[in-house]
């Protein structure tokens, strides 16, 4: 049976259950990626991390990866008689989407598409209370996800497979990268190793510092499909650190979870109520937007953190929290736009993890995290970059200054003297102007 198989968020070869499933059926596989319609909007930054993504896949098949910027039925055109196509199941809302209209237009072709597996351990609609109705709150998501279990990873003998040699090459990104970028399944295994070596044991400790290397830095292979969560599951034990981690995995397939069951958060509200609070208008208020968007806020955690998007492609995700509280109630704008401000800008970027975690910290999601919940950027900075080694590192106009005083250049003398902005708004007068805000929609 001539197979395609269709990669999308699962760009690796091993523990990848839909594919090990195709070379199991197969006589002949095609290895295909559909290039996203928007690539060309995609920042350049994301456009060279998926590059490097496709490109330590194509290097890892024998024969190479296909790779199409064609319409689905010109791109199947030009691979000769086809008798069914397989991908790994989609569970946020654009992919859902995606593989009804491809399901559409295979079935006007007489070819069947075949969806396998999740990129999760547990697929997203698997979870329900005792009376099948999904769970809004992480904590008992999580101790019911923990006792479901999940598969032992899946391995494919990728020598004994008849893979159809690619005849396409990588499309160029339309500028050039800013650094050097590592991607793809090897790299993102090696990673894995390293954080087991050097943070695991005390992950619990010091994965919410920004300033020191206490994270796994495997989010963009999550998000690309790289590895998937079941390899990293496999080999965590039960001390303190191990357990942290795995309740951070457990996270990201609760927030899959919540927006396969309620598609239209992917832009929308959870909590409905919270379309009537009063909002700056990005149009009028633009300087203050470009200031939060360029990291020059003049609350230096804050500028760090964006700076740091900026210029890398990602954030630490205690920073991602600090600056979207700062958007959100320093600022008075909708998570929205904030969320739109990641997906063009981060490398890692996972649709459900970014909507969710965006409105878990402007308190219109879910969980316990209710919207008087207002992160002080100042008391931010010093408890998770006591040394001020982080602001250091992505403010420039702050280096001058040794120590954590640094989280308020305002009470030095020389905290303005390279030029580093003054607070655009005061922390204090807009926490209790966004807990008005509340009260009006409460009443």
């Amino acid at each position: 049976m001539r197979v395609v198989f269709l990669f999308g968020r699962d760009l690796r070869l091993q523990d990848n259950e839909a594919l090990s499933y195709a070379a199991s059926v197969a006589t002949e596989l095609i290895p295909l990626y559909l290039m996203p319609t928007d690539f060309d909007q995609l920042a350049p930054i994301r456009q060279h991390s998926l590059m490097e993504s496709l490109r330590s896949l194509s290097d890892s098949l024998p024969g190479g990866l296909q790779i199409s910027r064609l319409p689905l039925e010109d791109a199947l055109s030009s691979l000769g008689s086809v008798e069914k196509v397989i991908a790994t199941k989609a569970f946020d809302t654009g992919g859902m989407l995606f593989q009804a209209d491809l399901a559409e237009q295979l079935f006007e072709r007489g070819i069947p598409l075949e969806l396998v597996g999740s990129n999760y351990a547990v697929s997203p609609g698997t979870i329900v209370k005792d009376d099948g109705t999904p769970l809004k709150v992480y904590t008992p998501f999580y101790k019911r996800w923990l006792v479901h279990g999940w598969d032992r990873p899946f391995k494919l003998d990728v020598g004994a497979v008849n893979w159809v040699p690619a005849s396409s090459s990588l499309p160029e990104p339309s500028a050039p990268a800013p650094f050097k970028i590592r991607a793809g399944e090897a790299f993102a295994l090696r990673t894995f190793r390293r954080f087991q070596e050097r943070a695991l044991a005390e992950y619990s400790e010091n994965r919410n510092r920004p300033d020191l290397s206490g994270t796994s830095h495997l989010s963009h292979a999550l998000a690309h499909g790289e590895i998937h969560p079941r390899t990293l599951l496999a080999e965590l034990g039960d001390s303190n650190g191990h357990e942290v981690f795995r309740k951070e995995i457990a996270w990201r397939e609760f927030y899959a979870d919540v927006l396969y069951r309620n598609p239209h958060t992917l832009d929308d509200y959870f909590e409905p109520r919270f379309k009537n609070m009063r909002y700056a208008d990005p149009i009028v208020d633009v300087d203050k937007l470009e200031a939060w968007k360029s990291g020059k806020t003049g609350y230096p955690i804050v500028d760090a953190a964006m700076r740091q998007l900026n210029q890398t492609g990602w954030m630490h995700n205690r920073s991602r929290m600090i600056v979207a509280s700062f958007l959100v109630k320093d600022l008075h704008f909708e998570w929205q736009i904030g969320a739109r401000y990641f997906e063009e800008k981060l490398t890692d970027f996972d649709p459900a993890s970014n909507s969710h975690g965006w409105q878990w910290t402007a308190g219109c999601g879910t969980d316990a995290s209710p919207y008087y919940r207002v992160f002080n950027p100042i008391l931010q900075g010093v408890k998770f970059d006591p040394n001020g080694d982080y602001v250091r590192k992505f403010v420039p106009e702050l280096r001058h200054i040794e120590d954590g005083s640094l989280h308020e250049p305002w009470e030095l003398i020389d905290g303005y003297q390279h030029g580093y902005p003054e607070r655009i708004v005061d922390h204090s007068v807009e926490r209790d102007e966004s807990l008005r805000r509340l009260e009006e929609i409460k009443n």
